[in-house]
């Protein structure tokens, strides 16, 4: 017999009922360090303060009224991330999934409206990840995304990840935009090294493309800079961001330059939901934050921290690991062992990571996270290792 939710989720034996900064508290009692924050989205900790302090503020007085009116919220943030940003204009969502259906209307649009219908190509790599709506899957192409939901929306090109002679080959005249993360998140914590970003950009300017990043999962200070793609000193045309940006409400938007958005005019894109008073007022305060040079500092400070305490993880067990990889606080561990394997022991120590693609677990804990914590941390994934290597 079906469960009442729809089974579609492998979920752990485990129910949180609080939190309080990077940690978990279980119904029984139990209370976990947590290194994954919501697979991202928990930038700011749990129960941040100031974030209650706005969520209630917003609550007592409004919550939804629809985008048929203005809403002051949503124009507050939408002037700090264009004062922060590349972007001239932005369009809220409620997920990272719904950003990447709008950027893909709107790199279509553009050049549409140039008269050039036929430049609808999008491309993008192998091992990426846009989300579970009909152009996610479609854009990522894998075939765990896709089996048994076709037939697939069209117009996507895929390629290998790194290689660069495929990538030139593939640019056509129906090619529209290339869209990539800067750091692939479920695809196994692969940066793209910022020369590489650096090209795309080249390539975008020199055949009048689009480039769209997906900085859902990397973005919102997870790498030390506001936005991952700042490192390598580029900006893009379109960016889908979400996660980090709410701080655990959900809430998204797409970025984009006044060029890049010129074919989006009234009636060709809309949201019920999209930000609403609510989510728009905790990513005020979670922008005034995180967009604080001292913030960032600190975020790269621990990140060097928690790095260098990990490589010493890995080497004093060689059987369960083989390296760290990522950038900020987005780090992976590339294991020797099924990830779900050092998961699983991780519960067991009472701190909690994720799973990714190429056998890797990520590490994505809260940017709030103290050094004591960190050390904590290791400690923990050291006694979680060391079940593995002796099993």
């Amino acid at each position: 017999m079906i469960s009442s939710v729809l089974p579609t989720y492998s979920r752990a034996p485990l129910s949180f009922v609080s939190g309080a900064g990077s940690w978990l508290t279980e119904a029984d009692g139990r209370r976990f360090l947590d290194l994954g924050a919501g697979i991202a989205v928990n930038a700011l900790g749990h129960a941040h303060p100031k974030l209650v302090e706005a969520l209630t503020k917003q609550a007592g007085q409004l919550w939804h009224t629809s985008n048929l009116y203005e809403i002051p919220q949503q124009q507050a943030l939408a002037d700090r991330l264009v004062e922060h940003t590349f972007a001239d204009t932005v369009f809220f969502t409620n997920s990272g999934t719904e950003a990447c259906e709008l950027a893909v209307k709107m790199a279509r649009k553009y050049f549409y409206d140039k008269d050039q219908p036929e430049r609808v190509e999008i491309i993008t790599f192998d091992g990426s990840f846009h989300g579970r709506s009909a152009a996610g899957i479609a854009a990522a192409g894998s075939e765990k995304m896709t089996k048994g939901f076709g037939p697939l929306l069209g117009g996507f090109v895929h390629l290998p990840f790194g290689d660069h002679e495929a990538l030139t080959a593939a640019i056509t005249d129906k090619t529209c935009a290339i869209m990539v993360e800067p750091v692939q998140g479920e695809g196994g914590i692969r940066p793209l090294p910022d020369a590489c970003l650096k090209g795309l950009r080249d390539l975008c300017d020199e055949h009048g493309i689009l480039m769209i990043l997906d900085e859902v999962q990397c973005g919102v200070g997870r790498t030390g800079k506001l936005f991952a793609h700042e490192w390598a000193g580029v900006t893009p045309d379109i960016m889908m961001v979400a996660k980090g940006i709410g701080g655990g409400f959900p809430l998204g938007a797409v970025l984009a330059t006044e060029n890049a958005a010129s074919g989006m005019t009234a009636g060709t894109h809309g949201s019920t939901y999209g930000g609403n008073p609510l989510g728009c007022a905790v990513g005020c305060e979670v922008m005034d934050i995180v967009s604080d040079p001292a913030f960032l500092a600190e975020v790269n400070r621990k990140a060097s921290l928690l790095r260098q305490k990990l490589e010493g993880l890995v080497a004093n067990h060689p059987d369960v690991f083989e390296s760290v990889r990522g950038t900020g606080l987005m780090l992976g561990l590339k294991c020797k062992v099924a990830p779900m394997d050092v998961v699983n022991a991780g519960y067991g120590q009472e701190v909690i990571t994720v799973p990714a693609a190429d056998n890797v677990v990520r590490l994505l804990p809260p940017l709030t996270i103290t050094d004591d914590e960190i050390a904590q941390a290791v400690t923990r994934l050291d006694a979680a290792a060391a079940t593995l290597s002796s099993s």
